[in-house]
């Protein structure tokens, strides 16, 4: 769906993120000088049609205090990763779960989960609550921590 002047405007005001204050989509209105009406409406419109997946905060771990970030890699037969998934996903500690395909014989993992541990211990502690849901429909799983921040950043316009 192509973007209008308006949604162009309002992706080039937020794309490093919404202003910290009590009502942001007043703010970008105002900088835009529409109503936070609008700027909510065609917003709410890019995020129906795909132009924007979501509107989430973007926590930084590290300075969350977090210094133990896992991504759990998981064995599971296929038949079963949907609704291993979704257990998964479910628990409290793990921030996202998702499929990949496998890369045999390389890479026999098909099933993600992130968990975050402000020490080793808290980490594998979480990793273990994972194994033991999953029992013995996991023949083998990996943890990589991660060893630097990258940057996460979404669409970017140009001025």
């Amino acid at each position: 769906m192509p973007i209008d002047e308006i949604d162009r405007q309002i992706i080039q005001a937020t794309q490093a993120g919404l202003p910290l204050v009590r009502e942001p989509y007043q703010a970008v209105a105002e900088q835009l000088g529409l109503s936070a009406q609008v700027v909510m409406l065609h917003m709410a419109e890019m995020q129906q049609t795909g132009v924007i997946r979501r509107i989430a905060a973007v926590p930084n771990h590290y300075k969350l205090g977090y210094r133990y970030n896992g991504m759990t890699v998981w064995d599971v037969e296929d038949s079963h990763v949907d609704e291993l998934g979704q257990k998964v996903a479910k628990l409290s500690f793990v921030s996202h779960c998702y499929q990949r395909p496998r890369h045999l014989p390389d890479w026999p993992y098909n099933l993600f989960a992130m968990v975050h541990g402000k020490t080793e211990a808290d980490a594998e502690q979480q990793v273990a609550i994972i194994a033991e849901l999953l029992g013995e429909q996991a023949s083998s799983h990996e943890v990589l921590y991660s060893t630097k921040i990258l940057k996460k950043t979404g669409l970017r316009i140009g001025g």
